[in-house]
């Protein structure tokens, strides 16, 4: 079961995901700062520089965007020209163009940006010039991902492609068309809004942080949300209606004290699982550092002893370290390179144990992740896509 927790600030609203009780992801938005990521934007060639096959485009912020050649060719890989031509052939200063977030500007970069465009929805991804269909890797059952490989064929119109996602499991074609049917109304928008606008301008934002988990994660059938405004109770309920028609949402409004996140223990959760040295249930501890770069994460013994000899004790303390750094590396929204310094193991049915133990708890994580292995020096390494600015308190 899944809660989602909704407080309403004083200018800003904080979300709360808990699984089972557990905190799994957390995220704190402005009233007037919702973030470009997903965005689509007209913007204005600046500058292109061809060593680098990339351009910067105006769209309106404190720094321009980048824009590398590979995201102004065709979004189809088979259909991009080879050898690449230069990005000179392809944008001039003063060209004026639509483009899409697709990382926000951290620290001393701007924003990244792409042509390819997509539009998330309930069921499916709508690229409106991709040109193919695919399935969710995580849908495993070949006669399921077949079906819905089917079901988009026959949907997808001349050059449009759709990505069929994870919840798309066994939904059916009607529920999956109208649901394309709403992006292409909001391509053609979007498409309008750029006819008429000056560059720089913003034509589409993207949902806000709390339409964005409902979308992505919540079913009627068996999570709750609770939230401490009326106001953002009844928009969160007109927006289920919308993308769910005939279910019947749990929407509970909090009134009570103590206050919400006290209430289900998030804010212990929050002071917790935030902080550099972070505690395991079984007395291990992890020392999260974070650099420009990439983040490091540090297992150590601590205080946990319970193991029948030594090579057991850093085993069980490396499987649970393992469970615990999918979910906070969820939670922190820990984007860029990860090393794990996981306790040296002796056996490597043990390192390879931990690795599948990692794989396995990062499956509900939606951003797109890879684990790569062991290096020489024992690390673990894996690389998370970071789209935003990391989680802090």
């Amino acid at each position: 079961m899944k809660r989602m927790i909704v407080h309403c600030g004083s200018g800003s609203t904080e979300v709360a995901l808990l699984e089972n009780g557990r905190l799994v992801e957390y995220a704190a938005e402005r009233s007037q700062n919702r973030g470009l990521v997903g965005s689509f934007i007209k913007g204005k060639v600046v500058n292109v520089i061809p060593g680098m096959q990339a351009a910067f485009v105006d769209i309106g912020q404190k720094k321009n965007a980048f824009l590398y050649i590979d995201d102004v060719l065709h979004p189809h890989l088979e259909k991009q020209p080879k050898p690449k031509p230069s990005i000179t052939e392809l944008l001039k200063p003063g060209h004026e163009l639509v483009v899409q977030v697709v990382k926000e500007a951290i620290g001393n970069k701007g924003a990244r940006v792409t042509t390819h465009y997509s539009l998330p929805g309930r069921w499916l991804v709508y690229m409106p010039t991709a040109g193919y269909v695919a399935v969710s890797k995580k849908i495993g059952r070949e006669e399921e991902r077949f079906r819905l490989r089917t079901i988009g064929e026959e949907l997808r119109q001349e050059e449009e492609g759709l990505i069929l996602r994870t919840v798309a499991e066994d939904e059916g074609s009607a529920a999956i068309g109208e649901d394309l049917d709403l992006l292409r109304g909001q391509w053609a928008s979007i498409l309008q809004e750029a006819g008429d606008a000056a560059a720089p301008a913003l034509l589409h934002q993207d949902l806000s942080v709390v339409q964005r988990l409902m979308r992505d994660v919540y079913s009627p059938e068996t999570d709750e949300l609770i939230v401490d405004c009326s106001e953002q109770a009844d928009e969160a309920l007109a927006f289920l209606r919308k993308m769910l028609p005939g279910e019947s949402p749990r929407i509970i409004v909090y009134e009570d004290e103590p206050p919400l996140f006290e209430h289900y223990g998030v804010k212990p959760q929050l002071d917790k699982d935030f902080q550099r040295k972070v505690w395991l249930p079984g007395g291990g501890y992890l020392v999260w550092d974070t650099t420009e770069a990439l983040t490091v994460i540090d297992v150590n013994t601590g205080k946990y002893t319970g193991g029948a000899d030594l090579e057991d004790t850093v085993f069980q303390t490396n499987l649970e370290a393992a469970r615990e750094i999918a979910r906070l590396v969820r939670l922190r929204d820990t984007g860029g390179i990860i090393i794990i310094d996981f306790i040296d193991m002796d056996l490597d049915e043990h390192r390879e144990t931990v690795w599948e133990r990692l794989e396995q708890s990062m499956y509900g994580d939606r951003t797109q992740h890879h684990i790569l292995g062991w290096t020489r020096l024992g690390l673990l390494e894996m690389t998370r896509k970071r789209i935003r600015a990391e989680n802090s308190l």
